[in-house]
């Protein structure tokens, strides 16, 4: 089956609203799915995952955080295993490839959002969509969501 790619932009003008976002993100992100967080320090990464999280029930948004020291934090229920990764301070292929994402994706619950991914060319492969993030003014933050779907789906 051939896979079509969506394409949607998204404003929010405040944390809340970034909070909020994840609920719409939410219903896109089906898993099984890897998905790279793009975008600068401070752009709202985390904050986004914390909606995402909380929309899909598998945490409390002031239960996720980032896992810049630890890698990967994962959240789940019956419904989803959500991963949260950060390869920030990641440098090698090698060290990609001990985190063990391809035995992430076998589980068909799985959804998997990676910070900092697009600098690792094994996870660009891996993934089935993208959010970049870009500042605005204050706490504004533009956001462009692309991601596979299958024809029957499109």
């Amino acid at each position: 089956m051939s896979r079509v790619v969506r394409e949607k932009r998204f404003k929010t003008r405040s944390v809340a609203g970034t909070l909020a976002l994840g609920e719409k993100l939410a219903e896109i992100l089906t898993p099984p799915m890897l998905v790279i967080l793009r975008g600068e320090v401070g752009a709202g990464k985390t904050t986004l995952v914390k909606g995402i999280a909380q929309a899909l029930g598998a945490a409390y948004e002031e239960d996720v955080t980032s896992p810049t020291f630890t890698l990967v934090h994962e959240y789940e229920n019956e419904r989803v295993h959500l991963f949260h990764l950060d390869l920030y301070r990641l440098e090698t292929e090698q060290q990609i490839a001990v985190l063990g994402l391809e035995e992430m994706l076998a589980e068909p619950r799985a959804l998997v959002l990676v910070e900092w991914g697009e600098r690792f060319e094994s996870v660009v492969k891996l993934a089935d969509g993208e959010i970049a993030m870009e500042h605005g003014e204050g706490d504004e933050r533009g956001l462009l969501v692309r991601w596979r779907v299958p024809d029957s789906r499109a």
